[in-house]
């Protein structure tokens, strides 16, 4: 590193590019320094200019690796795994959005090869309400456990926040739902439970050339099962998720990606005292994740989704979308 603080650079200025970015210009005191930004599109790098007009703009990510200790990747999926292999070559340290790679064989080789060096910002891992569920589950809320249960449901895919990527997001390749939101609940059930298997699942397509508007699936999570259900067109909210553990002395859910819930002995759930909502989760989500990208890059234990975890979820995903079977784990 080139001192005591972490050089940390962005590859791609989009909707998760401004936000890390715009979280490690809010911090205090600074864990890292952006080294600087890229983006293949002169309209994105126009708005970093007006926008963070005191954040470097590099030429290419070829720069962006040399100028830094540690690459954060937030291009569209299919360019992830070429900026990954460059900057574990360059010996830096990779945080990379998910997926790792559009193709699952090519997804493991780079794994098997990275040695550790790189994370994915699944933020569940420094979520303070995932923490809230853990600490009720340690405390015996739910028992021996007997099921989880994913339900995630869009008034539109895209969501209207993400009508600029539409062309990616909504594509065969690289978009739908299930990736982009559904690994996060299935890393969650990695990340608690155990690896994820035994997989059967179907998907729906019923427009040409999008992405997938209806998933089932049944898997295990270590050894307990897993029900996930998904759908666009079947909610008036934007946004719609639940995610819940079940056990013989109760069920703690966690819903819409920051509010932690406890069921009471008559049903009736019991949110927690200190629950927050998305906006105001995030930023102490991404404060969490970029101190775990410190430690990465040090060499040092961290929270952070690791790259197995990673590889395990995109290749239940890639099996849920193709509606079949799948011995991942």
């Amino acid at each position: 590193m080139h001192d005591d603080t972490l050089s940390i650079g962005i590859i791609g200025a989009g909707i998760m590019g401004e936000r890390l970015l715009s979280a490690i210009l809010d911090q205090s005191p600074p864990l890292v320094k952006v080294s600087g930004v890229w983006d293949p599109a002169p309209s994105a790098m126009e708005r970093m200019a007006t926008t963070f007009p005191q954040v470097p703009r590099l030429t290419d990510a070829a720069a962006i690796i040399a100028a830094s200790d540690c690459v954060y990747i937030a291009s569209p999926p299919a360019s992830h795994l070429d900026h990954a292999r460059a900057t574990i070559a360059a010996g830096k340290s990779v945080f990379c959005e998910k997926p790792l790679a559009v193709d699952v064989d090519e997804a493991r080789a780079f794994v098997e090869s990275a040695a550790g060096r790189g994370a994915v910002n699944f933020p569940f891992a420094s979520s303070l309400a995932v923490a809230t569920l853990m600490d009720w589950i340690a405390q015996g809320a739910v028992g021996k456990t007997s099921r989880v249960t994913i339900e995630v449901a869009f008034a539109t895919w895209p969501r209207s926040w993400q009508a600029d990527a539409a062309a990616w997001l909504d594509g065969g390749q690289q978009g739908g739902f299930t990736r982009e939101v559904v690994s996060h609940f299935l890393y969650l059930s990695r990340r608690l439970l155990g690896p994820l298997h035994g997989l059967s699942a179907r998907a729906a397509f019923p427009e040409t050339g999008t992405s997938e508007r209806a998933i089932e699936a049944r898997l295990m999570a270590g050894d307990i099962p897993v029900d996930l259900t998904g759908s666009v067109g079947t909610t008036a909210k934007d946004d719609h998720n639940i995610w819940m553990l079940e056990g013989d002395r109760g069920a703690v859910r966690l819903c819409d990606w920051s509010v932690a819930e406890r069921r009471r002995p008559d049903g009736t759930w019991e949110r927690a005292a200190d629950a927050l909502s998305q906006v105001e989760a995030r930023p102490i989500a991404l404060r969490r994740q970029i101190e775990g990208v410190v430690r990465l890059t040090r060499g040092q234990p961290h929270h952070l989704a690791t790259l197995d975890e990673a590889l395990n979820v995109q290749e239940i995903v890639e099996a849920i979308l193709a509606g079949g079977a799948t011995t991942a784990g």
